[in-house]
């Protein structure tokens, strides 16, 4: 898989966003090519789960009856240079599994390679910070009550089946984590509405489900195994950041605020149009554009290509002392980190700056090499 078409074949990006993206569910079966369950099979599970160094108590948890089995249960404490910590024991995961019990292996993004390629798809392709999460559940057992999710959801089911209960009601945009009690769950089950539609993921199926959507999820015929990956693009609050940050390089922006009964409220009011008007300026100016998007290339899922033994070669370059070319202020905190650094790779420049393209480094650096600024070594 390349692209998001790839993993919703045979939808398109373009339907999918046009129909889909933030609006309402949808179910892509697999049909004859259940290709996409490789992501992760029961092999590749439990390689994962036999490297029981990684795991804590939070990144393993077990859920019975639709509650989290308590940690000191299937765990053991485990001293570590940092510590004591919590570590799952396999043979009382065991016990609890036999019983019953789900399995969720949190936190698994980076843990198995074609994991990680999906969610980079998903990263790039909607700009946001990508999680991985794996269900492992038995027949007739359900290991969450009805809920909603804080971000969009991705489930590709890899193993089995699994019947989704999708409710009529959605919540609106929701950011706050709801505490897990006996309240939140019934607040759940009083606000999800009427049953809109059920549907059986099997082996190879992928459903999308918008931020906010009410459902729940069994399995009815044996083992199952699905990955849910959570998208959470920035909001509006990551936008004020960016604002706030720009607009404190302004005086005007720094100054104390009148009293608001100060000449009946005229001095403040003043003062507010003036700031509505700064901050207007600051949003409709492109490097506010250019650092909304550089936030948005910090959060998504970083990439890693080892190819040991060998080694690749790194990309030197020196600082002459001339003068480097301008540009905007964006790539400017490259070339003064390359005058703090004097000889820098620029593979290291690049992974500082995350929040830049490689492709605008790299030009910019080209620019201060046609200027004399920089030389290759």
């Amino acid at each position: 898989m390349r692209t998001l078409a790839d993993l919703l074949f045979p939808v398109t990006e373009a339907d999918f966003m046009r129909d889909y993206d933030g609006r309402q569910p949808l179910h892509v079966p697999a049909g004859d090519h259940p290709h996409k369950a490789g992501i992760l099979t029961w092999q590749a599970f439990n390689s994962l789960l036999q490297q029981t160094h990684v795991w804590t108590a939070e990144t393993l948890r077990l859920m019975l009856d639709g509650q989290a089995v308590r940690p000191e249960q299937y765990c053991k404490p485990i001293a570590t240079p940092s510590g004591p910590i919590l570590r799952p024991s396999p043979t009382m995961v065991d016990v609890f599994l036999s019983g019953g019990a789900s399995l969720v292996a949190n936190d698994v993004l980076h843990a198995h390679p074609p994991l990680t390629h999906v969610g980079q798809i998903l990263g790039r392709t909607f700009a946001a910070t990508v999680g991985a999460n794996v269900y492992c559940s038995f027949q007739g057992i359900r290991a969450f009550g009805s809920h909603y999710d804080n971000h969009d959801v991705f489930v590709v089911q890899t193993e089995g089946e699994k019947v989704w209960t999708l409710y009529e009601n959605r919540a609106d945009n929701p950011v706050d984590l709801l505490p897990g009690s006996d309240d939140t769950q019934r607040f759940f089950e009083r606000s999800r509405g009427a049953v809109m539609s059920q549907v059986r993921l099997r082996r190879g199926d992928v459903l999308y489900l918008p931020r906010g959507w009410y459902h729940d999820a069994l399995a009815t015929d044996g083992a199952s195994l699905h990955v849910t990956y959570s998208v959470t693009p920035i909001t509006g609050k990551a936008v004020l950041d960016v604002l706030h940050g720009l607009a404190s390089r302004q005086s005007d922006y720094r100054a104390y605020l009148a009293p608001a009964d100060r000449e009946g409220g005229a001095v403040l009011r003043r003062q507010l149009d003036d700031l509505a008007g700064l901050l207007q300026d600051i949003i409709q100016a492109p490097e506010f554009l250019e650092e909304v998007a550089a936030a948005q290339r910090r959060v998504q899922p970083p990439s890693a290509d080892f190819t040991l033994p060998n080694r690749k070669p790194a990309t030197l370059f020196r600082v002459t002392g001339r003068a480097f070319p301008a540009t905007t202020r964006a790539l400017r905190q490259l070339y003064d980190w390359a005058i703090d650094e004097r000889q820098f790779a620029l593979e290291d420049m690049t992974a500082t700056f995350d929040g830049l393209a490689p492709e605008h480094i790299r030009a910019a650096i080209d620019a201060a090499d046609q200027a004399g600024a920089v030389v290759r070594v």
